[in-house]
């Protein structure tokens, strides 16, 4: 397994990946007048582009073999965008853990998870902040496992349809 930084030459394969992870969990969920603008514009290759490009947004790159594809990533965020919900003061933010659902639940996701904790250990936060649906149990167990405690109850926006999410905290 080989983790490593995206480049942009990485934003059509990070934004497939992606989009497909996404839909694989969640398309059921949503109509596609709220969907399909939404993938658009959180996962078209422009706009991973641009989160590469952006200093404040890190990618982690799971792949095989050096020329293999994509199998998983992990993007963070610093600053967090949930610093209202608690008293961290240098909170990093897990924004997206994905992982080829052919490939779920092979170890890629926890070394990912060591990954993002070390970063954040490494820059000095003093907490990681991430939101999980509220619905979905499997991901909630993953979290809870590295010490993750529900701290509030946010909502997730996808077009006009308001989903229930759990906001998370671990204080390193």
């Amino acid at each position: 397994m080989i983790l490593r930084p995206a480049s942009l030459s990485d934003a059509e394969n990070l934004s497939r990946l992606g989009r497909d992870s996404f839909c694989h969990a969640f398309e059921h969920l949503y109509r596609e007048e709220d969907l399909k603008p939404f993938l658009q514009e959180v996962y078209s290759a422009q706009a991973v582009a641009s989160e590469i490009a952006d200093p404040a947004i890190t990618h982690c790159l799971v792949q095989d073999t050096a020329d293999g594809p994509l199998t998983a990533f992990i993007k963070v965020k610093q600053t967090s965008p949930y610093l209202e919900h608690s008293d961290a003061r240098t909170p990093l933010c897990l924004s997206q853990l994905y992982t080829d659902p052919a490939r779920t639940g092979g170890g890629i996701g926890a070394a990912l998870m060591e990954w993002c904790l070390d970063l954040a250990r490494h820059r000095g936060c003093d907490a990681v902040q991430l939101s999980v649906w509220s619905e979905n149990y499997g991901a909630q167990r993953f979290y809870q496992r590295y010490g993750f405690t529900k701290i509030a109850d946010i909502g997730f926006w996808v077009g006009q349809q308001r989903d229930e999410e759990f906001l998370y905290e671990l204080r390193l």
